[in-house]
């Protein structure tokens, strides 16, 4: 993933706030008693620093470096160790939870996917939990996502006009462009990514190929069960 603006690392937190996902998320950290957490895809930290506690150690990792910067910038940020990359600088080791969230898992294409449950695999003790939600390919959200209307808000560089269009380019994966015009120089950013659509079937799968037991999926963070009309897929399973 190329670097963020730092303009648009500080909106981050305003789009994806802490909430219910956030919650599912320190729920499972605190029901497998995790005494050690990585948080692969960390991003701004927003959820990390709350993993974070009294014995218990976290680790967020995230291959933007202005992400990381305003990880690092967050007040609790001393209580995590902060690894610049993706999950190639975990070392192999005996976390308790491994957590991905904010639909990480789908910015990662093949072969990358499967090196990345392999890297979790060796990083996690035989037990250790690994939690992540992917979006449903059954519901296509991305049908909803292009917007060429174009919408302003104020940030502290000035207006800041947003559109986007998506793109289904093959089966499951999406093209997402996202426009970034700011109003006051004229600079207008384009960020371009591909997601990775991958059913039920194929994440239980993958993660069984990669050495883990599924033990849980969820259509909702009330842990609702999946129907194609679930929005998420969120999913819970252990290292053998």
């Amino acid at each position: 993933m190329p670097d963020l603006d730092p303009r648009l690392v500080a909106l981050y937190d305003a789009d994806n706030p802490d909430g219910p996902d956030h919650d599912f998320f320190r729920a499972v950290a605190a029901e497998t008693g995790a005494r050690s957490v990585i948080d692969l895809g960390c991003g701004t930290g927003l959820l990390t620093v709350t993993l974070a506690g009294t014995g218990r150690s976290v680790v967020g990792v995230d291959p933007s470096r202005t992400m990381l910067a305003a990880a690092r910038a967050r007040p609790g940020a001393e209580a995590v160790t902060w690894l610049l990359g993706d999950s190639s600088v975990l070392p192999p080791g005996s976390a308790d939870l491994a957590v991905m969230s904010g639909n990480v898992a789908q910015h990662i294409g093949d072969p990358d996917w499967s090196r990345t449950l392999a890297d979790l695999h060796r990083a996690l003790r035989r037990g250790g939990t690994l939690v992540f939600e992917s979006r449903n390919p059954a519901a296509r959200a991305w049908r909803a996502w292009s917007a060429p209307e174009r919408t302003t808000r104020s940030t502290a560089d000035g207006p800041l006009e947003e559109w986007t269009e998506a793109e289904e380019v093959a089966p499951g994966v999406v093209e997402l462009t996202a426009y970034n015009h700011f109003v006051r120089t004229g600079e207008r950013i384009v960020e371009t990514q591909l997601l990775h659509f991958r059913d039920r079937a194929a994440l239980e799968r993958d993660l069984g190929t990669a050495g883990f037991t599924v033990t849980a999926v969820h259509g909702d963070w009330q842990r609702g069960p999946v129907t194609d009309a679930s929005a998420v897929l969120v999913v819970l399973a252990v290292a053998r």
